[in-house]
């Protein structure tokens, strides 16, 4: 089983999703003796913004394939994904550029665009400074919704969320908020195996 690990904050050691991505990978390995584990890190080392390729020997040409194959064969998909100004970290997006690819993950069809990918499950590990999953601030999420749409579109249907919401509203809502997602990931990986 292969497992693909994805980190997008630029908080660094600070960081809630980096800190709940790594408890998910941690505890899926110990329940899969046999899991190979690719992980990276999207801000330590940036893609650079999508941009037509016109020579496929180009670095950019190589680059793209290597992020799609890393996608393509994981079974399982780790990302920390913390909420920037409503949606995802730019970061991310210009991986997400990477994979949704015409022809390799999804196609159009007379009757619509189709998702090629099948079979995979996605753990998106979600923190935010407010809380945006109720109440009503959530018009103003933007991030769980986009991250559903496009991995739904591609084809993926096995969506999972851990969030840590309100981190920034107090030291107390931050110790429960991350107390709640990591429950959430002991009730998770518990049937990945």
């Amino acid at each position: 089983m292969k497992l693909l690990h994805l980190d997008a904050s630029s908080l660094g050691q600070h960081s809630v999703s980096r800190a709940l991505t790594a408890a998910v990978v941690a505890q899926i390995t110990r329940e899969t003796p046999d899991l190979s584990v690719t992980y990276r890190d999207l801000t330590a080392q940036p893609l650079p913004h999508w941009t037509p390729v016109v020579d496929a020997q180009s670095e950019a040409a190589k680059l793209g394939e290597a992020i799609m194959d890393e996608f393509l064969a994981a079974d399982i998909v780790v990302i920390g994904a913390p909420m920037y100004n409503f949606s995802i970290p730019s970061q991310l997006k210009a991986w997400i550029d990477r994979i949704a690819v015409a022809g390799k993950t999804f196609s159009y069809t007379e009757s619509g665009p189709k998702g090629l990918v099948s079979g995979k499950r996605l753990i998106v590990a979600s923190s935010r400074g407010g809380v945006y999953s109720t109440g009503p601030a959530a018009a103003m999420d933007f991030q769980e919704s986009y991250l559903r749409t496009v991995f739904g579109f591609l084809g993926v249907t096995d969506i999972e969320f851990i969030r840590a919401e309100g981190v920034n509203m107090s030291a107390d809502h931050k110790t429960n908020a991350i107390a709640s997602a990591h429950i959430t990931i002991g009730n998770l990986v518990s049937k990945a195996a």
